[in-house]
């Protein structure tokens, strides 16, 4: 009965799916190009999952999630409920950045929403694809016109250059899986003009994460470029993947040698800024940092359970640094500039749980599917959502992208739409979903 009845759904233009496939297109490409995209299309997304669910439950259309939704939707719910417990014990909102954090704990709560409704309908995985690459071509379009064309010191279009260049890259990773997921189709002028697209957009991406001076995306593209071994070395032959990696290298490589794109300065400057604090020197951008993950260690130490709260972190770091323990220049962030130092120092070790299972069930998963799959596109989606965990948990070794509007919402978003699409292929546990 319900593929009798959903079927017909994916062939009228104002269906679930295909409304769905269009807001998660427009989420992943205007995320970092447009502001309020983080929150207006995932909101947009869940009053209609929450409509749209009203009325299929009217007609006996609902259909059960599994075991494995069972436990993501159990973490979602776990992280969301002890940060918003955290809040109520000591009555303050996460601030953010011209406070636009200040809802952060709710987050979770909507995309377990737009989880239920794309498990449902779940979009088509064109719409990530095509969304992932448009988001990197802008990218890199925004980067180049800063840096080059308004000489800005590091590309950021307006926001953080922290999440701008993280998300860049991560954007570009997901659309080498995109351009490596379209091996075997018929070659002919369409399917060379479309991996040609894909291929300029990782180019575009790469460049702007290297443009925006983030060093911490770069730590973590190694790692990235490693699974996409794992989950596509024994689909593709050896005299395709090296010229592929080489080309990457080269466009790395010879990105980071363009004096204009700063990044040798950048790390010649972490080189100093190093040694400067092993001299004692603590008012460099590393040494200020290392000096927030060690107020942070001590915050943890002294309230290791259930940790100090929202806003008495702040307190407590700032009473220490009008003593002269620490660096005052501490005091100007809201956060530690570590997801797990930040979390465990915040919410003591129930938080850092709730965390690491926030990462690590999902990472559990998608490894099961990346193992017994065989097919390309279920392995494709089941590595990127690995990439897409494996990504936050590097980028949050340098930065809170946790408690950053558009990384939590990005996190969110693309870790639904990976997990929501894989169940929908065949073999994956749901209906099957559009190519």
């Amino acid at each position: 009965m319900l593929e009798t009845v959903s079927t017909p759904t994916r062939s009228t233009p104002f269906s679930p799916p295909m409304i769905f496939s269009g807001l998660l297109a427009a989420f992943l490409a205007f995320l970092i190009a447009f502001h309020p995209a983080y929150y207006v299309l995932p909101l947009t997304a869940a009053v209609l999952v929450l409509g749209s669910l009203a009325f299929a439950a009217r007609r006996s259309l609902w259909r059960p999630l599994d075991r494995e939704d069972g436990y993501c939707l159990a973490v979602l719910a776990l992280f969301t409920a002890l940060w918003c417990l955290d809040v109520a014990r000591t009555g303050k909102w996460p601030v953010g950045e011209e406070n636009q954090g200040l809802y952060l704990p709710l987050w979770p709560l909507v995309a377990a929403v737009v989880w239920l409704g794309w498990r449902r309908w779940p979009p088509a995985v064109s719409a990530l694809w095509y969304g992932v690459a448009a988001g990197s071509l802008i990218a890199g379009g925004i980067a180049a016109y800063e840096r080059w064309g308004l000489g800005l010191g590091r590309a950021s279009n307006g926001i953080n250059a922290i999440p701008f260049g993280n998300l860049s890259l991560l954007l570009a990773t997901l659309t080498m899986v995109a351009f490596l997921a379209r091996r075997g189709r018929v070659r002919n002028a369409r399917e060379w003009l479309i991996r040609g697209f894909f291929l300029l957009a990782v180019v575009a991406g790469l460049a702007a994460s290297v443009l925006s001076g983030t060093r911490g995306s770069w730590i973590v593209f190694p790692v990235l470029l490693w699974l996409l071994y794992v989950a596509f070395w024994d689909s593709l032959p050896a005299r395709k993947v090296v010229p592929v990696v080489v080309a990457l290298a080269v466009v790395v490589i010879g990105a980071s040698l363009v004096p204009k794109a700063g990044v040798q300065e950048r790390v010649a400057e972490a080189v100093e800024n190093l040694e400067e604090y092993a001299e004692g020197d603590t008012y460099s951008s590393v040494g200020v940092r290392l000096e927030m993950w060690r107020a942070g260690a001590r915050l943890f130490s002294e309230k290791p359970v259930l940790g100090w709260g929202e806003g008495r972190l702040e307190d407590q770091r700032d009473q220490w640094v009008a003593k002269g323990l620490y660096n005052r220049g501490i005091s100007r962030y809201d956060q530690l500039h570590n997801d797990l130092i930040d979390t465990a120092a915040r919410r003591g070790l129930v938080g850092l749980i709730s965390l690491l299972l926030l990462y690590g069930v999902p990472i559990v998963l998608f490894a099961r599917h990346l193992r017994r799959r065989k097919d390309i596109q279920g392995r494709a989606l089941a590595v990127s959502g690995l990439i897409v965990v494996v990504a936050f948990i590097g980028f949050g070794l340098t930065q809170s992208l946790l408690r950053d509007v558009r990384g939590l919402s990005g996190f969110l978003g693309m870790l639904t739409a990976c997990w929501c699409l894989l169940k929908a292929t065949p073999g994956g546990g749901g209906k099957g979903a559009q190519a």
